[in-house]
């Protein structure tokens, strides 16, 4: 457990004990800023010195990202320049901001791993290079923990360790030149700055996010100079020293490799973006929102703040942050209505954890998606969004049947609404509005760019400026919003008018984020740029005019506020990029280990042999793998590690065992699985952050968030076998039926999971909800029962199969033969039948040539970059089995039987919900 857990535990335990609600804020602003901004805030001097130092490396990202470089044709920064100084900014502040844990683990993690790589270090140098000078480094960043490491001061040695790593961080950026003469071939100033390097990275690490991560770096990096003493099945020749240190620090393929680059380019302008959106006021307005809209609803507190969690999420890159942020104010709400401070705790977790699965920030693992799978930004949005909507859905319903089975009551309203506005708001979410406000600006002010192709910028600017100023003037008319205190008697629920009407004006930085992404195509980070530019102009802006809209009088003070409220949102904003920072760049440590010792073939194996080949096994161990990985990893590191590992595990042996997968599907599993590690006990660190805020139990509040997020686990393996999930070349009208279809199913699954639906569920009723929510999900599997969508016919007959199926079919090839390293191998591919006369005709088009070999079919020559190539297919490989695609009924048939065992259930519960209430 990381000193951070400790924290969280010994704080809830104490809680509980005084017999005390919930924190004080001053104590939940420590534990934020433990994991998220630094524990560390020296006053005087040296604190302004950490305040610019943050506010430079904001303006700095903020200028390589923008235009102006290239206008005023000057401070050009390449991808290596710009990823040297995003890391030297993330390493000294780290030693500054973060003090080093004096805990008994976290002192004996920082004497072992660097006395332990120390070893590993020189065991490495075997090609002469001297190490004498090995040990000393090692024992100088020993003996710079050991010295102490005060939370109100920085000491002199710790001003040390904070510029030697900029300096070892910098060095690609002033040495760039002369290394480009000697690639391969370091020198002994490359090893003593890359040894260097990567102990101090290692050790910010350990203060900035805890153990985990440190440790997992560790080992790879012990695997890699190991590799011939490993067991067999991953073992490899093992890498010398030099060559460790010109993979890992003086190339782009380690440390400095695309996860550092996604983070310095996209991930901090989002969030820096979120932390100006925030500062602006816009995280207590999304609460107050959320709350005036759903808390009169039966568990009204806890649904809003599943909605109001779900629009924090969106701008947020940490579930913790989120937890202590909303949960503040919805815990004790929470439990004023009859929740007990495990449940209250779980939903917070289960609903802020899920924040990192929505689109468009994802936890920054939407920006490394869009690298890693090569896909454009707005697909990985797109694929993305559905599943994420469905989650937090099922997470509202989870919810509703809690509050159904205790028979809770919501908050009073402020003011009786309308009986269709009343209907009109409970059956609404606001997370669908932001999706209506995406396809409002594409669909309704796309036309602007084709129309006006010089000018459209302009015109958009104006008519944002016009929209602003009127918001603005509606948000002036309305009483300010205030920062309820929790802990206060509830009387009333804010009134939805003006609550709602308050803070429209948010939601222009949001119609420019979309404009850059969906209408002009701009890159994430372009496209960051300019909301967060938006942003920055509503931040100078807002307070002065909406003085001058109330005859407010003051306005050279107010003009004066919102200069401060910039200069703490961008000073905020860099110091929450620092343990993001630091995650992707020993994230990178992880992902050079895998390419320079090819242990994710090892672990392939590891996987297939333990599964028997059977698809669900793979899939299961995997799953188990991505939660053991992520534990105590923030989302962007996380990410990085299960995909660099465990991605390329389902692809291959998928494709083995007859199962041909999206890349982006298989991303998105391991994915969702690595952020299930921040609800699942013993580590689940966003669990600990709410039994501080509830006074629960951690562990407790850990497995009740385990059993709401079920549903989030269910989801990746239902949108492995079934890709409409993810809207993968899926129509409108089709799109629109799937997410009906599977929302309905992810409620049936809610229900059954939790033992009630109209009243308790019976054993047999259960078994039905999760039968008929399998059939919705994923019909076809009965339907490939009743009638196979596949007719076998001989290897032979391959030209005769091409010319009968139709243009735009796929015939489905069992191929044998040798691999890369001339193993034999067994797998499965998608040959596309294409345009053509005749079926050698196709055959020729799709890029394939084979020999007929008395029946047996072996591939003669494949076109380079032709479908066929990219199916799998080489020259020298067999087709062993052959099938083509035939009619089938659609499977959207087995609906009917689904619908009719529903409505038997429904019959059922309904005559028992009659006769008995609910029970608490």
């Amino acid at each position: 457990m990381s000193n951070d857990d400790k924290q969280f535990e010994s704080a809830a335990v104490e809680q509980e004990a005084s017999g005390k609600g919930g924190l004080s804020q001053e104590e939940l602003d420590e534990l934020v800023a433990s994991t998220d901004t630094g524990g560390r805030s020296p006053t005087g001097p040296i604190g302004t010195f950490l305040l610019l130092v943050a506010l430079s490396w904001s303006l700095f990202q903020l200028w390589v990202a923008s235009p102006l470089p290239f206008m005023v044709g000057f401070g050009v920064f390449n991808q290596a320049d710009t990823r040297a100084f995003h890391l030297a900014f993330a390493l000294f502040l780290a030693f500054l901001a973060y003090p080093a844990q004096r805990s008994p683990f976290q002192l004996g993690l920082a004497i072992a791993v660097p006395a332990l790589l120390t070893a590993f270090f020189m065991i490495g140098a075997k090609d002469g290079t001297p190490v004498w000078w090995i040990p000393l480094v090692g024992i100088g960043v020993i003996g710079a923990v050991l010295l102490g490491s005060p939370k109100d001061r920085i000491p002199a040695w710790e001003w040390a360790l904070a510029i030697l790593g900029a300096g070892a961080a910098l060095y690609i950026y002033f040495y760039s030149d002369s290394i480009a003469q000697r690639v391969g071939a370091p020198i002994m100033q490359d090893f003593v700055v890359a040894v260097v390097g990567i102990l101090l990275l290692l050790e910010a690490t350990r203060r900035s996010l805890g153990p985990a991560l440190m440790i997992v770096a560790t080992v790879f990096l012990a695997y890699t100079f190991l590799g011939p003493y490993m067991p067999s099945i991953i073992a490899h020749k093992g890498n010398s020293l030099s060559e460790v240190v010109n993979h890992q620090w003086i190339t782009t393929e380690g440390v400095f490799g695309i996860a550092l680059g996604v983070s310095a380019s996209f991930v901090f302008l989002f969030v820096l973006f979120g932390s100006l959106l925030d500062r602006a006021g816009a995280g207590n307005y999304f609460i107050q929102v959320a709350f005036s809209l759903m808390g009169h609803m039966r568990g009204g507190p806890a649904k809003a703040a599943v909605v109001s969690s779900a629009m924090t999420g969106l701008i947020s890159g940490s579930s913790i942050a989120n937890v202590v942020t909303t949960g503040t104010f919805t815990i004790p709400l929470m439990k004023k209505v009859g929740f007990s401070s495990e449940k209250a705790g779980a939903v917070e977790v289960a609903s802020s954890v899920n924040g990192q699965i929505m689109p468009p920030v994802m936890g920054a693992a939407a920006f490394l998606m869009v690298e890693y799978v090569g896909i454009p930004y707005f697909d990985v949005v797109k694929h993305a969004f559905v599943p994420a909507l469905i989650s937090y859905i099922a997470l509202v319903y989870i919810v509703h049947l809690e509050a159904m089975k205790a028979n809770m009551q919501g908050l009073p309203r402020a003011v009786e609404p309308k009986p269709w506005v009343a209907w009109l708001i409970s059956t609404s979410f606001i997370i669908a509005m932001i999706c209506a406000l995406s396809f409002a600006v594409y669909y309704l002010m796309g036309w602007i760019r084709p129309a006006f192709p010089d000018t459209a910028g302009y015109i958009v600017f104006g008519m944002l400026i016009v929209a602003y100023i009127f918001l603005l003037y509606i948000a002036s008319k309305q009483p300010p919003l205030k920062q309820e205190d929790p802990n206060a008697p509830v009387t009333k629920l804010p009134e939805p008018g003006p609550t709602v009407k308050s803070g429209l004006h948010y939601i222009l930085p949001v119609v420019v984020l979309v404009w850059a992404l969906m209408v002009d195509r701009l890159s994430p980070g372009l496209s960051a740029f300019w909301a967060a530019s938006f942003m920055i102009f509503i931040l100078i802006t807002q307070r002065p005019l909406m003085a001058i809209m109330r005859n407010a009088g003051n306005i050279g003070a107010e003009i004066r506020n919102g200069f401060i409220d910039l200069l703490e949102g961008l000073v905020a904003g860099a110091r929450n990029m620092i343990g993001i920072g630091i995650a992707t760049a020993t994230a990178g440590i992880i992902v050079g280990a895998v390419s320079q010792t090819g242990v994710g073939s090892a672990l392939a194996d590891v996987v297939e042999v333990l599964s028997g080949g059977n698809i669900m096994a793979i899939l299961v161990l995997t799953a188990i793998l991505s939660l053991i990985l992520g534990m105590g990893l923030p989302t962007t590191a996380n990410y990085i590690v299960v995909s660099a590992l465990l991605a390329p595990v389902i692809v291959t042996l998928g494709q083995q065992n007859g199962l041909i997968v999206p890349l982006i599907a298989v991303h998105l599993f391991v994915f969702y699985f690595g952020i299930m590690a921040d609800v699942t006990p013993p580590v689940g660190l966003a669990s600990f952050a709410a039994a501080a805020v509830s006074g629960g139990d951690p562990i407790r509040t850990g497995v009740v968030a385990f059993f709401y997020s079920l549903r989030t686990a269910a989801l990746p393996f239902l949108f492995i076998f079934n890709t409409d999930l993810l809207l993968i070349d899926v129509g409108w009208l089709q799109g629109i039926f799937v997410f009906v279809t599977a929302t309905l199913a992810m409620l049936l699954f809610a229900a059954a999971t939790q033992g009630f639906f109209l009243t308790r569920n019976r054993i047999y009723e259960t078994i039905a909800l999760l039968l008929i929510a399998f059939t919705f999900f994923r019909p076809g599997f009965w339907m490939d029962m009743v009638a196979p969508p596949y007719d076998p016919v001989p290897p032979a007959e391959i030209e005769q199969a091409m010319e009968r199926a139709d243009p735009g079919q796929d015939l489905r090839l069992t191929i044998s033969g040798l691999n890369a390293i001339g193993e034999p191998i067994t797998f499965t591919a998608l040959l596309p039948v294409l345009e053509g006369e005749t079926g050698a005709d196709r055959l020729a088009a799709a890029g394939v040539e084979y020999l007929n070999n008395d029946g047996k079919i072996v591939i003669d020559n494949v076109t380079f970059d032709s479908p066929a190539q990219k199916a799998g297919l080489d020259w020298d490989q067999t087709i062993t089995e052959l099938k083509v695609p035939i009619e089938q009924p659609s499977k959207y048939f087995m609906y009917l039987p689904a619908l009719l065992v529903l409505a038997l259930v429904v019959f059922l519960q309904r005559g028992r919900a009659r006769r008995q209430p609910a029970e608490a």
